[in-house]
């Protein structure tokens, strides 16, 4: 873009002019000083000129909180959630993942997160009386198989999940036909999906749900303790695509997350009051999610008929709109339901 096609002071563009500058980039990769020191404007006019180029390549215009709060953006659809397919789990959620942000969900190993987004995958089928979005979902993996088998047992079973849905709409949705998978062992890999497939599923309208599983996986495995700062880089560079995708084309995202020990006696604030485990990737991930939300497995179990849970607790450790509590879960053959009643054995 040419500075002088932006809407300048004639006396800031004849500066522009004189100091040779070319295009935007070369404006906002100057200092104030050296833009001082080549267009001979003042402090002032610098700072005027630097606001003009940055609005210039803000895709969208700024939204003021107060205008958030009372819901008067239609761009961001204010409210819009996604419902987990249990009422026990919305009312935890007030409604379910928000359609603007990143969601993490962390946890040990067999606690339940990859069959909760795999739920989520179908829920997001539903139309929207129902809590869905009437779009499919990308199941992006990067670690271990996409658990089909697994996938195929929710949706057999989607009627004694989802009671309050007729069976004749239950009959008519080809859930598996809208699950789009990705698999990405590196992080090259992971950008060229983020920025290329899953963009094109975004346009078309096919998709309305990102699930990355793990984030923790391609960053562990890629960078020594030495290259801390370039693993910085990347993950910043990885949370700022998948914020832009989620706000631009009002799409929750939910990234699974491992879980690392913690030790010492302090307050964790990364992770539930209960365990001794935090998210992994530390505070500098921390800061990029909008919400996180952690399930944790005890030892006890939970009966229901003739099948056995153990018995899980899903609990919000952070969360603009949420108070910091979890409720009671168990992973039932047809999915994840919260418990209000419990048996142990």
């Amino acid at each position: 873009m040419d500075p002088l096609d932006l809407d300048l002071n004639p006396r800031i563009a004849a500066g522009v002019r004189r100091a040779r500058l070319k295009s935007v980039r070369d404006l906002l990769c100057a200092s104030a000083l050296e833009l001082q020191s080549l267009t001979g404007l003042s402090p002032s006019d610098v700072q005027q000129l630097l606001a003009t180029a940055a609005a210039a390549c803000r895709a969208h215009p700024p939204v003021p909180a107060v205008v958030l709060h009372l819901g008067e953006c239609p761009r961001l659809e204010s409210g819009l959630r996604l419902s987990v397919g249990c009422a026990v789990l919305d009312e935890l959620l007030r409604g379910g993942l928000p359609a603007g942000g990143i969601t993490e969900l962390s946890g040990q190993s067999s606690a339940g997160k990859t069959q909760l987004a795999l739920q989520l995958c179908l829920c997001v089928q539903y139309p929207t009386q129902y809590g869905g979005l009437d779009s499919g979902a990308v199941y992006i993996c990067t670690e271990n198989c996409f658990p089909i088998r697994r996938l195929q047992q929710l949706i057999s079973d989607q009627h004694a999940l989802r009671p309050d849905v007729p069976p004749s709409l239950i009959s008519t949705l080809k859930f598996s036909d809208r699950v789009y998978v990705e698999h990405a062992a590196d992080l090259d890999s992971l950008q060229r999906c983020l920025s290329r497939r899953v963009p094109l599923l975004l346009a078309r309208g096919l998709v309305r749900l990102l699930v990355l599983d793990s984030v923790a996986a391609v960053f562990r495995g890629e960078f020594q303790a030495a290259e801390w700062q370039e693993r910085t880089r990347q993950m910043l560079s990885v949370s700022s695509t998948l914020h832009r995708l989620s706000w631009d084309f009002a799409t929750p995202v939910l990234c699974i997350n491992q879980v690392a020990d913690v030790f010492g006696d302090s307050d964790n604030p990364l992770g539930p009051l209960s365990t001794s485990v935090a998210p992994a990737l530390g505070l500098t991930w921390a800061n990029q999610v909008t919400v996180r939300l952690m399930m944790v497995r005890s030892q006890a179990t939970v009966s229901r008929g003739n099948q056995h849970s153990a018995l899980r607790r899903l609990e919000v450790v952070f969360g603009p709109h949420l108070a910091r509590r979890g409720a009671h879960v168990a992973v039932w053959k047809e999915g994840v339901q919260g418990v209000t009643r419990t048996t142990n054995r």
